[in-house]
């Protein structure tokens, strides 16, 4: 079977090509522009040895023709399947682009298919955005022109182009009609913000600001139609290949789509974020108001709307899908799916997942101090623990201050992600993978780190374990106590020797110990983890005061509770207040500009006087918190979960970032 294919490299085509790959004796044709070789052979490498199957071909669908007479020439007769995706999706696009691409592109692909001769079939990948931003009712898959307003030049143009394949193609056509598509269900992966990743920022920074506890009160809103991208790809190559569908249109969608507060409200759950007490019904907008105000935007200059956009993160003509009245139906393509195995999940079964992937591949709005740039470009700097939580924060900072960043973590494929990352930002990294619990792979690891950069100005001991076990539950685990030693302190020890003897001759290095308030606080549950936090708080202070005289500054930071996968396990977490790895990385990026002797919060600092003044009140307090908070489900052997009670919260909030 051959198959020829627009818009190959975009995000719906990389798991369509995956798809068609699949068949068997499958010869792929990719239309490629000259400009994007490199991106062609990037797509090539994904597929593997499948990949050999691609056969790029150098033309534009802004071009009559599309590929060069003789390219034709070969195509000519032999192509069994025609995929059209590619398109401009944008909605800040103006209407020259998405004429140019997708009207006048169309229009030169229809050509291509009518003069390619054989038994060609054309599959048009269209949009709901067919039925405008203001249809009210349900728009069927047999609908299509029902004198809809298309004012914004997106919903213009995708029904513009869908219309050019309906009246001007003679070959046997398909049209698929997907809704908004976010990340793969299984994976998360995606390739841009866009549709309900727009507010994903927003929902971040109340989730780490605003309590679980408190209820929020929110918006229902319209139903937005939405689809993970592998459904889309796995039902347009299944629907292809089915007899007696041509002239047919079907609609990509999960069947019953969520409205706008049921998915605020599955995307603060993913986040751990607070929920919704309740949600307002927005009354219906009349639609002769609902014209009036979306002519007013309509006027505005794009480039203002732009600016509109860049403010507030979300673009002009999104914010209207929030009292969306249109209901899409998929009855065509769940009867055609029938029995295939194929059906689209609900959104709340992989929220996760794509909150997941949003957090660590697209969330790259990194912010540094000001001096940053200045004072550690071209630094080395080693980070342990760097392929999540705190220590993937920190590298992100580093990386975007200039700094060359080391990263040193136990799995290879979670560092050469971190390093994709932080290369897509524009910074440098470097992969060196290690289990820090393994001495000789310590030393194995330094000693190749200073081989390639001759020095290291600045280690970051990060890397860490805890385990919330009581001490009386403990009597038969004492490998806990050992493991945890032997991460925490011992690993980050053989480190720091090490790298010391080059800082010494260079007279120049900064370590800095990431530690626990638990240090502080003498947190009850904990005395594994702040055990070995203490002692490399000891070895630290001591190391200080050995090599002040050669310029080598030792910082401590007393960090407070942290939302990280760490933490992940006590579901109560959840529900008490804790920072967030962005403020945490902040902190340590003072603690490197500023090389203080330690940095501690407010409330690490108080308890470490309550304690030397007063012990037994200390001690007094400690022990209603640990009678009050249960001991973790892997202690107790019961499934975790259960809100707080009021006593609790108020407890967690009186001791902001202490770990219970």
């Amino acid at each position: 079977m051959n198959y020829f294919v627009t818009g190959a490299t975009g995000f719906i085509g990389k798991f369509l090509l995956e798809q068609l790959l699949r068949r068997e004796n499958a010869k792929v044709y990719v239309l490629v522009r000259e400009s994007s070789r490199d991106k062609f052979e990037v797509l090539k490498a994904r597929y593997g040895e499948a990949g050999d199957k691609l056969h790029p071909v150098y033309g534009d669908i802004t071009t009559p023709g599309l590929v060069s007479a003789a390219d034709f020439k070969k195509l000519k007769g032999q192509i069994d399947h025609v995929f059209h995706l590619a398109a401009v999706y944008d909605m800040n696009m103006d209407d020259e682009t998405g004429d140019r691409i997708n009207n006048e592109g169309t229009r030169n692909l229809v050509a291509f298919c009518n003069d390619l001769g054989g038994k060609v079939r054309l599959h048009h990948v269209s949009s709901v955005a067919v039925a405008g931003g203001d249809f009210v009712g349900r728009f069927t898959e047999d609908m299509f022109d029902e004198g809809q307003r298309l004012g914004h030049p997106y919903f213009r143009t995708k029904f513009e182009s869908e219309k050019i394949v309906r009246e001007e193609a003679r070959v046997p056509f398909r049209i698929y009609r997907p809704g908004a598509v976010v990340g793969h269900s299984e994976t998360g992966e995606m390739d841009k913000i866009d549709g309900p990743y727009y507010f994903f920022k927003t929902i971040q920074k109340i989730s780490y600001t605003v309590p679980k506890w408190l209820p929020l009160l929110g918006v229902e809103g319209g139903r937005v139609p939405i689809a993970p991208v592998d459904y889309v790809a796995k039902a347009i190559d299944y629907i292809a290949h089915l007899d007696g569908h041509d002239g047919e249109t079907f609609c990509l969608i999960q069947s019953r789509s969520p409205t706008v507060g049921e998915l605020l409200q599955i995307f603060f759950e993913a986040a751990h974020g607070p929920n919704f007490a309740k949600k307002l019904e927005l009354p219906p907008v009349p639609p002769a108001v609902k014209q009036i105000t979306s002519r007013i935007s309509e006027r505005i200059p794009p480039a203002v709307q732009r600016r509109i956009s860049r403010a507030i993160g979300v673009p002009v003509s999104v914010l209207g899908y929030i009292s969306n009245q249109a209901v899409f139906d998929d009855k065509n393509a769940r009867k055609a799916l029938k029995g295939s195995g194929i059906s689209c999940p609900d959104i709340r079964d992989y929220a996760d997942k794509l909150w997941q992937y949003w957090e660590l591949h697209l969330d790259l709005d990194v912010k540094v101090p000001a001096q940053a740039v200045q004072k550690l470009a071209g630094k080395v700097a080693v980070v342990t623990g760097a392929s999540s939580g705190i220590g993937f924060a920190v590298a992100k900072k580093l990386a975007a201050s200039g700094a060359k960043v080391i990263l040193v973590a136990r799995t290879r494929e979670k560092l050469e992600a971190t390093q994709k990352i932080i290369e897509k930002m524009g910074g440098e990294a470097h992969v060196y993978p290690c289990d820090l619990n393994d001495m000789q792979a310590i030393d194995a690891c330094a000693q190749k780190i200073l081989a390639d950069f001759d020095h290291v100005d600045i280690l970051i001991n990060n890397a860490g374990r805890s385990i919330r076990r009581a001490v009386m539950e403990s009597l038969d685990r004492f490998h806990d106590f050992e493991r945890t030693m032997q991460l925490n302190y011992f690993g980050a020890v053989r480190m720091i020797l090490n790298f010391l003897p080059m800082m010494a001759k260079r007279k120049s290095g900064h370590i800095v110990n990431i530690s626990s308030i638990g240090v502080l606080a003498n947190a009850a549950r904990f005395s594994a983890y702040v055990a070995s936090k203490a002692a490399l708080d000891a070895f630290g202070r001591c190391l200080s005061a050995e090599v002040k005289h050669l310029n080598i500054e030792v910082t401590a930071i007393y960090m407070p509770l942290v939302r990280t996968p760490m933490i992940a396990p006590t579901k109560l977490y959840d529900y008490v207040p804790t920072w967030s790895p962005e403020k945490a990385a902040d902190t340590v990026m003072r603690a490197i500009l500023e090389k203080p002797k330690s940095i501690a919060t407010p409330l690490g600092t108080a308890a470490a006087i309550s304690y030397a003044l007063w012990p037994k009140v200390n001690d007094y307090i400690l022990n209603k918190g640990f009678q009050l908070f249960p001991s973790s489900a892997a202690a107790k052997g019961r499934k975790e979960g259960g809100k707080p009670t009021l006593e609790q919260v108020v407890f967690a909030n009186l001791f902001k970032g202490e770990y219970f």
